[in-house]
């Protein structure tokens, strides 16, 4: 437990620094108070009950810190709150605390005002998040299942399909993203994960960002599919993706999903506890270089680069999709605990590209593979 206070004001619902503490899905904000052995929040009183029932936790009524009569006074829903948070902190001693980045800042202004001294610490609350639970371990690994069943329904739709020319014909209807998408959705429902968009992109949407894909499918063009669906239980989100092709796989793919696998391979080799992200990171770019390709790490200063392999590695993966740390030239270390989504990849603009993307836990003696899928370009049922 931290000496100093932690201070977080919000829901668990849009925060993943207060679902790191509090495992339940709140929807109204409340105040959460952390220091050394002691820990409380401050919150609507039907949500006492829940919130007592987590360990080490004490839960306090909005109620024991002048609710009523704030309300009797007239104050406004937010003026409430912000008075509700000082009283609180009068009452369990806290003068000065940390806070995250997304803080509210009327909060943050209001307790300076009132002689509380507010810190940002932006590392701080990366940082704690970055070793995971066993729960939140457990949930990453239902969310990567997940992820598994939806490339199996996708897969099942591709291996099925016919070229009739260019076109990818299924049920007679030509195959489109939209068709591989409401099954990747079914197969999440079934498996008790959510996720609001993914991509199923094909042709150049594979090379364009973060393109969700859209349209029909044509033969011997690449097929990315990305999916990073959250476990319903815990939150915890997890992120995979496969390239595939129906049809012919012109050498150019064959070319660059054979790249992306040997860089995934060399990168994977790379990850321990203390290893440098741009040393990871490096291991993929030397393959990609070997052949010719650009990289991050031979670009120009100030280069936008839009070919070869553009992008970085990958990133951390827990209660955000996208959290520390990050895979690129950069030097974070990376520490035992950590869940890491690796995904080098290869692309030329207006042709499309390929990318593969496994999900690590950083372990003691190196890395433990959590994704559990095949590699191959050509679907399989």
């Amino acid at each position: 437990m931290t000496k100093h206070t932690i201070m977080m004001y919000g829901d668990t619902v849009r925060s993943p620094d207060l679902r790191y503490v509090v495992p339940h899905a709140v929807a109204d904000p409340f105040l959460y108070l952390e220091r050394e052995h002691d820990r409380h929040v401050v919150v609507r009183s039907l949500e006492v009950e829940r919130m007592g029932s987590v360990p080490g936790l004490t839960a306090h009524p909005d109620e024991a810190f002048g609710l009523d009569q704030l309300q009797a006074d007239g104050l406004r829903s937010a003026e409430v709150a912000r008075h509700v948070a000082l009283n609180a902190c009068r009452e369990l001693g806290v003068t000065a605390a940390t806070v995250p980045p997304d803080f509210p800042l009327a909060m943050a202004d209001f307790l300076r005002s009132q002689g509380l001294d507010i810190s940002v610490d932006d590392e701080e609350f990366a940082t704690r998040r970055r070793v995971k639970t066993a729960t939140q371990l457990a949930g990453i690994r239902r969310a990567q299942r997940g992820a598994e069943a939806a490339v199996d329904a996708i897969t099942a739709l591709l291996a099925a399909a016919e070229t009739r020319g260019r076109d990818v014909m299924l049920d007679g209807e030509q195959l489109t993203c939209e068709r591989l998408k409401a099954a990747a959705r079914q197969a999440f429902a079934a498996a008790g994960v959510a996720a609001d968009d993914f991509i199923v992109a094909h042709g150049y949407q594979t090379c364009v960002g973060h393109h969700m894909g859209s349209g029909p499918i044509l033969a011997g063009e690449p097929i990315t599919v990305d999916l990073w669906p959250r476990d319903e239980e815990t939150g915890c989100f997890t992120d995979m993706t496969r390239t595939y092709v129906v049809g012919e796989a012109p050498e150019e793919l064959i070319t660059y999903h054979q790249l992306s696998k040997e860089a995934l391979e060399r990168s994977l080799a790379a990850i321990r506890p203390g290893a440098l992200a741009r040393d990871v990171h490096g291991a993929a770019c030397a393959v990609f270089e070997a052949a010719g390709f650009p990289t991050q790490r031979t670009k120009m200063a100030g280069e936008v680069l839009l070919d070869g392999f553009f992008h970085s590695l990958g990133h951390g993966v827990g209660l955000e999709v996208h959290e520390a740390p990050g895979l690129s030239q950069n030097g974070e270390v990376l520490v035992e605990g950590d869940v890491l989504a690796v995904e080098p990849g290869c692309y030329r603009q207006g042709f499309g590209g390929a990318r593969l993307e496994d999900l690590v836990v950083v372990t003691a003696e190196g890395y433990e593979l959590i994704t559990e899928y095949r590699y191959e370009l050509t679907p399989s049922a």
